[in-house]
Order: C-alpha cells, then structure tokens, then sequence
C-alpha cells in the first residue's frame, strides 16, 4: 500500500513518505474570517477532509491543524463599517468564525485535530521575524511606520513553490511600498495605524503592531507540528503570494518546513469565477438551502480535488439523484437481508479497486464509479435473491459510503425531524403493502391494484418477489 500524492512544488504525482511511520502531520489554511463563508471555503474544507479520512483509514494517525486568521486588513476594515452597531472586529470575526463552523458541521466535515487563531500565536510570529532579522532576511522599515519586511532579494529560493523568477512577479500590495527595499518584499509585522483600534495591535521589538498574513501560518504550523511536518495544504488561489511566501520566510529563518505541498481547485459558477464585482458569489448559508447537507457534500466532494468544479442549474439535481441510487440500494438490501441468518455477514471492508483509486492522488471520481458499480451489482443481485452477496456488496457500499462522508446510515445525517418522519412513512406503506397483500390473497385484485397504484403515485416502487413484497422510494 502507497499513497501518491501530487506535489505542487515538485509539480508531480509522488509517493507520500511520512517523517514518522504511521503519523501524518497536515496544516491548511484556513479562513479569514472577513465575511460570510462561500462554496469554495467549503469545497476546500471538505476536501481536506477526504484526505484526513483516507489517510486514517489507511492506517495514519492523522493530526490536521486548519487555522483561523482572526486579525487581518479586510476584517479591520470590514468592522469599520459596522461602527453604528457597535460590533468591535474581534466581535467580528467571530461572528463569520461561528457561520464557517456551522457550514462545515452541516456537511459532516471532521474537526480538526487543533483549530488554532492567529490572534493566539502572537508572540511565536515575533520570534520568527525576529529570526529573520538576525540571519539578515528581514528589515525594519527605515520611515518610522514600525513595518518590518521580509528581505526577497537575500533569499535565492524565493520563487521556487510557483517556479517564478522574481524579478517578474508583482509588487506585493501588503503594505506602503515607501519603507520597502524592494516591490517584491512583503510585510512580516505591520507597524499600528493612528486608524486602527489601539485593541488591533500588541507590543513588539518594533513598535506596537500586528502581524502580517503570511507570517501567522508559519507560526501556526510549527508551533503545532513542529518546524518540519508532512503536507501543507490549501485552495491553488493561494500558492502565490501566501504560500510563497510562508515557505520563503520559514525557510529562511532555518525551519525545514512541509515535505509536500497540496492545493485544491476552485469553485466557478457558470463558467466564470466567483466574485463580488460579478455578484455571482454563492454563499455557504444559500447553497445550503438548495439541498440536503448530504447532496452538497456528495456534489462538492465528487470531482477531483485538483479540478476546478463549475456549478450550473441542475447540478445538485444530478447529485440528489446519484445519491439517492446508493440511498435506494442500501434500504432496498436491509430491508432484505433483515431476520436472515445474512445480516450480520459482509465485511466493512472498501473494494481493492476502490483502495487504488484513492490511493493515487486521491481520485474520488473513479472511486465514486466502483460505488455506483457496487450499487448497481447489489440490486441485480437483489433481484436474483442472492441475498449471501448483497450481504457482501452492502458491506462494501457502506465502507466506501463511510471513507467518503456520504453514508446514509451516518448519525450525522439522522435530523430530529427526518427520523420520526421516517417511521411514520414506514409504518403507512407497510400497511398499505400488507393491505394488498391480504387483498391478492383473497383475490380482489381490483383493491390490489388500487393499492398499488396509490403507492406508485406516491413515489412508492413495489417489488414482487418469491419472498414477498419489497418497497423502496423512487429516484
């Protein structure tokens, strides 16, 4: 068993080698809580998420740190607007904090092992700049603003996460280019602004301030997984200038840093990105609403993690209905298999075609197809009473089901309005069934069919078979 994963600084597909056997240690980057969470913070949580997962099912002790930034420009100047209300920016932020939990909970995505704020971890990002200053990678702005800046031109491997040579890239707009040495320099600590609330800034070596955003994950990372880790992951938006950057400033100040880098694609939405001047931004709390939890986690988790997934109308139809044919399949087989000497057999054990999908690079599509291929051998297999192999392919289908988050049978799918629902459908067509059963029996075919015909205008599909009637609801 080997795990490949595709490396974006090494821009290929390599075997995963852990630095301790058996232990994974993963950083992602999380959200800056500046504002509502939209479909892509979630895509990329959960696609972290499916890592975590498969890693531990593979045996790994998985420990995933996803910081949150708490302290940033856009929330210092999104909370300035909201003065008349009176909402402070550390209120602020974790407002939306709270709106991104809540997003991730709805789709089933695992805490992590440690969610750590930026606001935390102050006094390990000034030991870091501080040790960027002594090895001569860093430098106090000359104006007397208190930025300090990370010195690119000292650096000779500043480019090498995007292959970019950095006479080309952009200047950094991270602060006032007046105390730089050089465009392509970017802030470390960021000197407090007379604008600025006096509870957005802390004391430092350079005068009150508050740190930059690159710097906060590099403290974050190592101070919980240490100075070297496995994977560092996050969207592609942010492998340059964030990730750039973070592995510069880390390496430079002597911390090995992450052996393998991991980025996920993003969200469009009718073919074009997502974003405000479009209007076409989606947002967590919206999408939600246009489906169950389980569809959206199955829809944004069924693409290749690496590939960018264009939402259209239509697409969580698609999903629901692909969705509801694992659905169908796992109450049609319990319901048979039930009070049958079969009901406990079958291991929770994920097909080997299965394994080696997930194994390379994480390719939930392929995987996805031996589950559906599964779903759709289970149902021939129910239809030929062969009930000692849907025993087998049900436990199949709830392995790769689970592995995937998308099991049916979850408990975090179990809502306290579905359940009793349930029950009562249950209770109603079982009656009805036995109704007609009684009916054909007696030969009054005439009430038979009636019933039949009720059901089946109900959504309600009826099977015949040499061992009775079973019912499921249509796709």
């Amino acid at each position: 068993m080997t795990v490949r994963l595709y490396d974006s600084k090494r821009q290929e597909t390599t075997d995963f080698v852990p630095i301790v056997a058996g232990q994974v240690g993963l950083y992602v980057c999380g959200p800056t809580v500046q504002s509502s969470p939209h479909i892509g913070h979630l895509r990329s949580a959960l696609v972290y998420d499916l890592w975590r997962r498969w890693l531990g099912y593979r045996g790994f002790d998985v420990t995933l740190v996803r910081n949150v930034t708490d302290i940033d420009d856009k929330i210092l100047a999104n909370a300035s607007t909201t003065d008349a209300d009176g909402e402070q920016w550390w209120a602020l932020a974790y407002r939306y904090e709270l709106e991104f939990t809540d997003g991730y909970n709805q789709l089933g995505i695992l805490p992590p092992t440690y969610e750590p704020r930026a606001t935390a971890s102050i006094t390990q990002m000034q030991s870091i700049v501080q040790r960027l200053i002594d090895n001569g990678h860093a430098y106090p702005a000359g104006d007397g603003s208190g930025d300090v800046y990370f010195d690119t031109a000292s650096w000779p491997a500043y480019g090498e996460l995007t292959n970019q040579n950095p006479r080309d890239m952009v200047a950094a707009g991270d602060a006032d280019p007046r105390g730089k040495r050089a465009p392509q320099d970017f802030a470390l600590w960021k000197g407090h602004k007379s604008t600025e609330p006096a509870s957005a800034a802390w004391e430092s070596p350079w005068g009150a301030g508050r740190p930059g955003w690159h710097i906060e994950c590099s403290a974050m990372s190592s101070r919980y997984l240490g100075a070297n880790f496995d994977i560092h992951g996050g969207g592609l938006d942010l492998r340059f200038p964030h990730h750039e950057n973070e592995l510069a400033q880390s390496t430079a100040a002597g911390d090995a840093f992450a052996n393998y880098w991991v980025h996920n694609g993003l969200v469009n939405v009718n073919g074009q990105k997502m974003s405000k001047s479009l209007g076409n931004s989606i947002y967590a709390s919206e999408f939600l609403e246009l489906a169950r939890p389980l569809v959206v986690r199955y829809y944004l988790g069924a693409a290749h993690y690496r590939s960018t997934i264009d939402y259209h109308d239509g697409a969580l139809v698609e999903a629901e209905a692909a969705l509801e044919r694992i659905e169908v399949f796992l109450d049609r087989s319990l319901r048979r298999i039930a009070n049958t000497r079969f009901a406990a057999t079958g291991l929770p054990v994920v097909p080997e075609e299965f394994a080696e999908a997930m194994d390379d690079d994480l390719a939930v599509p392929q995987a996805l197809a031996v589950l559906h291929d599964r779903v759709r051998a289970g149902n021939a297999a129910l239809d030929a009473e062969d009930l000692a192999l849907v025993a087998t392919l049900r436990a199949e289908v709830l392995a790769m089901a689970e592995v995937l988050g998308i099991n049916p049978d979850a408990p975090q799918w179990a809502t306290a309005s579905s359940a009793p629902a349930e029950r009562a459908l249950t209770s109603l067509v079982e009656r009805l069934i036995a109704d007609r059963q009684i009916a054909r029996e007696t030969r009054d075919f005439s009430a038979a069919d009636r019933i039949r015909d009720e059901l089946v205008a109900a959504g309600i599909s009826i099977e015949d078979t040499p061992s009775g009637p079973h019912w499921s609801i249509e796709s």
